[in-house]
């Protein structure tokens, strides 16, 4: 059974669950709380707003508007153990003059300050403005914008995609170029944050040795939250997010870690994770975490043009096979059971997918979803197990669900991998005249590296992979995205040095997809 809402399709018991774990949790609140003062007036020694704003998860009706109160955000925040009073407003225009919807919240020390307002009873497809106070102190401004009426014709489109933004490697060059993009939408695609102790030799360095507590995610999750770039593509566009692995641990799976840590270990360090990651995210209340389990895959539709399937292929897969790494596969690979997002999410994404009327239906997820043989020696296969080259069969069950039912114009957008690629989905990889029966973008990293050593042997495996259209590991930025009714174009947009505050911004290749014909054309 499914339930209809403003964010679409989400199953039942999901959202059931979700509506009770919230109810209890607020519930938990409350009884905290009622003990504990109000400050409704506090004095900071510092700004509160140290962290900026956001907004995300938009719908046609409203989205979610984001802040953390933190005076000393790299030492757990430095908020009185309180309940702080913050007042919000929304407007019409840039200088909060016409106000539409205001209100207020309490921050609470439970959730680290953080501020998740679902502002309600907005006009769809337009532009709005929002601002918090708290005391005397006020927040920047934030410009947000709402999805357009379900079902409603509309010609356009705008979007970027980024993911992997490890701290340590390089500047956020490339988020002060997307500030100056026209979008209408940003989507993250996972590695928002990196759990890695500081390395010295670095251009930035992380604060800490590597995280594992609740304090120290929060931590983290702060000190990404400083940069000024990246708080401005926050405070300028809505995002959807969803996570991929380093918001809690390098290539972990489900409740199977990558380090030798025991389960009951990881378990907990896996809510610490997932706690700190809602915290300084704009999410709705159903993804507010239940211990390790948090929903994040979710349903948004822009009028009858897109649909966005946003994916988890983290918390519910089994384990990488033939002890992960890149290597020729072994009969694990191909166990029908293997599985990236869990066997509810996958049925989720097929009956969507089935029943969507979007003339675009995008497929947001995390790790490359076409087959790449590293190498191109006959009668031999190196593939990558954290892809969905190690989940083949469950893989193929999307492909085959794409060539059978047809979904409208099917478009994967994926990150994870550090480098930029374009691939032609294909019912049979091996058969380069096999039907073509959607697209995958693959967008390179904000800073995390690509190993130049990688490079060319990469290349060099081209001639093996066919429909594989376009890689490149030399560059970092993101992937700019204008879809109309005829034709998707994506843009990847690099910049010059991550090592440079002041780098220049180029678009290093174009590709196409036309409406109803599946596969990419370089322009």
């Amino acid at each position: 059974m499914e339930l209809m809402d403003g964010d679409r399709l989400l199953p039942i018991r999901c959202r059931r669950r979700n509506f009770l774990l919230g109810a209890g949790f607020l519930t938990g609140l409350a009884m905290a709380s009622q003990w504990r003062p109000v400050m409704a007036q506090p004095k900071f020694s510092s700004y509160p707003f140290s962290l900026g704003v956001a907004s995300g998860d938009p719908l046609p009706n409203s989205v979610v508007l984001w802040t953390r109160l933190a005076i000393d955000p790299l030492n757990g925040g430095g908020m009185p153990p309180e309940n702080i009073l913050v007042r919000w407003s929304v407007a019409l225009d840039e200088n909060m003059t016409k106000i539409v919807r205001s209100g207020q919240t309490l921050a609470t020390p439970e959730l680290a300050h953080s501020v998740h307002v679902d502002v309600r009873g907005l006009e769809p497809e337009r532009w709005y403005w929002y601002q918090f106070r708290v005391g005397n102190e006020v927040s920047p401004i934030g410009r947000t914008r709402t999805a357009p009426a379900l079902n409603t014709s509309i010609s356009q489109l705008k979007f970027a995609f980024a993911s992997c933004q490890d701290w340590q490697n390089g500047y956020y060059t490339a988020y002060k170029h997307m500030a100056d993009e026209e979008l209408d939408l940003v989507v993250h695609l996972g590695d928002y944050i990196y759990e890695y102790a500081a390395q010295p030799d670095k251009p930035r360095q992380h604060i800490g040795s590597e995280i594992l507590t609740l304090e120290d995610y929060r931590n983290r999750h702060a000190q990404y939250k400083t940069d000024r770039n990246l708080q401005a593509v926050h405070a300028k566009f809505p995002w959807i997010v969803t996570w991929d692995d380093h918001e809690v641990e390098n290539n972990y799976a489900g409740l199977i870690p990558e380090e030798n840590q025991s389960q009951e270990a990881f378990v907990t360090r896996r809510a610490y994770a997932y706690q700190a990651y809602y915290e300084h995210m704009p999410l709705r209340r159903f993804s507010l975490p239940n211990g390790p389990d948090m929903q994040l895959y979710r349903r948004f539709t822009f009028g009858d043009l897109a649909e966005f399937n946003v994916l988890d292929t983290r918390q519910y897969r089994t384990d990488q096979p033939c002890n992960d790494g890149l290597k020729p596969r072994c009969a694990q690979a191909f166990d029908p059971e293997a599985t990236m997002t869990g066997k509810e999410q996958e049925q989720w994404l097929l009956k969507g997918l089935d029943k969507s009327s979007a003339r675009w239906n995008v497929i947001a997820q995390q790790v490359i979803f076409a087959e790449y043989d590293f190498d191109p020696r006959p009668d031999s296969g190196v593939f990558n197990m954290d892809q969905w080259d190690g989940y083949v069969a469950a893989r193929n069950r999307i492909l085959n669900f794409l060539a059978q039912r047809q979904p409208s114009n099917p478009v994967v957008i994926s990150g994870d991998i550090h480098s930029s690629w374009v691939y032609d989905l294909k019912l049979d990889f091996k058969k380069p005249d096999s039907a073509t029966v959607g697209t995958e973008f693959v967008g390179t990293s904000i800073t995390s590296d690509f190993p130049t050593e990688f490079i060319a042997p990469v290349k060099a495996a081209l001639s093996d992979n066919l429909h594989t259209k376009f890689f490149d590991g030399a560059y970092r930025g993101y992937v700019r995205c204008n879809i109309t009714r005829d034709r998707w174009q994506s843009d990847y947009r690099i910049v010059s040095t991550i090592t440079e505050k002041n780098a220049s911004v180029s678009t290093l290749a174009s590709f196409v997809v036309e409406n109803g014909k599946p596969g990419a054309q370089k322009i």
